[in-house]
């Protein structure tokens, strides 16, 4: 389905090298906020230790966010030590397509994108045939309309889930 994630974790850190070696994973592309920063602009804890370690694995990273605002996300990118795309406006391929440049990998299937949002993270990445992986929100969204899509979200992850277990069963 293609808005079925490959794989769900509570926040990226829980994301392990075995993890990403079990799934021939070379690279990562990341979205910003609520996966990396929180909603006041606060990176995860440990977040950086978490990105050296896995560079120090080999993994290659590069940032695709759907932020307007450049300067946060390249605040993010220098923090981090890691190239980005702004304004990548997922879920259609253009801003993945740039970031998979930027990676240089050959194959869709060796780069995992994380996000925190199924109808941009998620859909993009799949329409893309890479490794899907949704966190959880670092934080709740402050407009209404997000906690709107935020429910939605939570139905369409339940159907998912059900359909994947109905699927593995027969």
């Amino acid at each position: 389905m293609i808005l079925a994630p490959n794989m769900r974790v509570n926040k990226i850190t829980d994301i392990t090298i075995d993890m990403l070696k079990e799934n021939n994973i070379q690279a990562m592309i990341l979205d910003v906020d609520n996966t990396i920063i929180n909603l006041d602009k606060e990176p995860l804890e440990g977040i950086k230790e978490w990105i050296d370690k896995m560079k120090d694995s080999g993994i290659k990273f590069c940032i695709a966010s759907n932020s307007i605002k450049k300067e946060k996300i390249e605040k993010v990118a220098e923090m981090l030590q890691i190239p980005y795309v702004h304004f990548s406006i997922k879920p259609t391929k253009i801003g993945l397509k740039r970031a998979k440049n930027i990676l240089g990998v050959q194959n869709n299937e060796n780069i995992a994108e994380v996000g925190d949002q199924l109808f941009t993270d998620v859909l993009g990445t799949n329409r893309m045939k890479m490794f899907s992986i949704l966190t959880e929100p670092l934080c709740e969204e402050k407009l209404k309309i997000n906690n709107l899509k935020r429910k939605l979200e939570k139905k369409v992850l339940k159907k998912v889930s059900s359909h994947n277990i109905t699927k593995e069963e027969n």
